[in-house]
């Protein structure tokens, strides 16, 4: 499997910042924070990521997570309890079919049409919930925020025992 330098994405579009309020739209769907070790394994590597300091102000017992990790070749050799992310999307498709045999719960942004693709189906079909946030995730490439991503986005997650399996973020 070719790896994945989290500084030299695969593509120029994968070097997106989150905003913080999409961390703190998904704080309350996951229960018992201050006990969690979250690992970040898509860090970018550039002085604006933010996502480490935003998952370490929601309160969980520890983030981990560097722009030096390659998610392929150190999943298993850290110790977490979930992973939560903005994983680059041109590799999303062997993303999924990692964390489906890691088989830890996450919550990953990604495009809508995730769920319509042949590989997520096949691995995933009724076994995920969908968070969909209250607007279009707006994404910030370096320090500015942009106001033109062209599709929508929500978050998958695996193995939260959510109430809902579509919840609408309010």
């Amino acid at each position: 499997m070719a790896s994945f330098t989290i500084g030299q994405p695969d593509k120029v579009n994968d070097g997106y910042n989150t905003p913080h309020e999409c961390f703190e739209d998904i704080k309350k769907y996951i229960p018992n924070r201050d006990k969690l070790i979250v690992y970040e394994p898509f860090i970018l590597n550039n002085k604006y990521s933010t996502s480490k300091a935003s998952l370490l102000s929601l309160d969980f017992k520890k983030v981990i997570g560097d722009t030096t990790y390659d998610f392929f070749e150190m999943y298993n050799k850290l110790e977490y309890d979930i992973i939560i992310s903005n994983p680059p999307f041109s590799i999303k498709n062997k993303i999924f079919k990692l964390l489906k045999e890691i088989n830890k719960p996450f919550i990953l942004i990604v495009p809508v049409s995730i769920i319509t693709k042949k590989y997520f189906m096949e691995d995933y079909k009724d076994q995920y919930q969908i968070i969909i946030p209250k607007k279009r995730i707006q994404f910030i490439k370096d320090d500015k925020q942009l106001n033109r991503c062209w599709f929508d986005c929500c978050f998958i997650a695996y193995k939260m025992n959510l109430e809902k399996d579509i919840t609408y973020i309010e």
